[in-house]
């Protein structure tokens, strides 16, 4: 849904700022398939551009790579120096697939927000960072428990060495509490919430635009719709580097949950 669907629902004649309902409600696209919905759709079709891309770039890889290639090895590389490497040390290559992966699927997924007539980022949707970022915290306690034991894991975890022990009455349930509930909640909320508002700005500042310059050309409406077109563009461009931005942030803390289960020092 885009501003001018928006504009569209509301009574003739009268601005409407967007709201959560007219922006993220949205209706089945097969009429009786309730599941199936726009940011479904949108989610299908970005896991298809991510298998796509990988598959023209590394089925047939060549020596000197060109072209799509050459695109996917500069994401590679800077997920594998920036991403992998500094929380994975040498078990970063086992889990670039992973990571490479879940970068390029939320950077598609974020990106989908700013492609016209689509206009819709799928992870401004909780369920979708929600399902990454559960995925990512039952991998994280099922490899503590794997290479530290059970009660290593948790000890490690909550009662870091060489802290005085009556701090342990209060840095225990501080550190679980942390771990265990507010880490995982933190990991799908962060992106779910930036692309939620950065989806609100822009529709509403699209809609000043389209409204005063279309619907409301006067003299005194006219500036306010140039400026509305202009903070639109304008925050286009802040909103592709947060994007990008997100989708980082979210794999580097999928690859630091990952290292602090392998490595007990974490």
């Amino acid at each position: 849904m885009n501003a001018l669907t928006v504009l569209a629902a509301d009574t003739p004649g009268e601005f409407g700022a967007p709201t959560p309902e007219s922006l993220f409600d949205l209706a089945p696209i097969i009429p009786g398939v309730a599941w199936f919905t726009k940011p479904v759709l949108l989610a299908i079709l970005s896991s298809i551009i991510v298998i796509g891309f990988c598959w023209a770039a590394f089925a047939k890889p060549k020596i000197v790579p060109r072209g799509v290639q050459n695109v996917a090895e500069y994401g590679y590389m800077f997920v594998r120096d920036q991403v992998a490497r500094p929380f994975l040390g040498k078990d970063a290559d086992r889990w670039m697939g992973l990571l490479l992966t879940m970068f390029f699927l939320v950077l598609v997924w974020n990106l989908m927000g700013v492609v016209p007539f689509v206009q819709f980022p799928v992870a401004s949707h909780i369920a979708f960072p929600a399902v990454l970022a559960i995925t990512i915290y039952i991998l994280k306690v099922y490899l503590g428990v794997k290479h530290q034991g059970a009660v290593g894991y948790f000890k490690n975890m909550m009662f870091p060495p060489g802290l005085p022990k009556p701090i342990y009455f209060l840095l225990a349930p501080i550190e679980f509490l942390s771990n265990m509930i507010i880490a995982p909640f933190t990991h799908a909320v962060r992106l779910f919430a930036n692309m939620f508002a950065g989806h609100m700005l822009l529709a509403f500042f699209s809609m000043v635009g389209f409204w005063f310059l279309f619907e409301k050309l006067t003299p005194l409406g006219a500036p306010i719709g140039v400026l509305g077109v202009v903070m639109t563009i304008i925050f286009t461009g802040f909103e592709m580097f947060i994007q990008f931005l997100q989708a980082f942030l979210f794999a580097m803390l999928a690859s630091m949950y990952i290292g602090g289960s392998l490595h007990a020092e974490h």
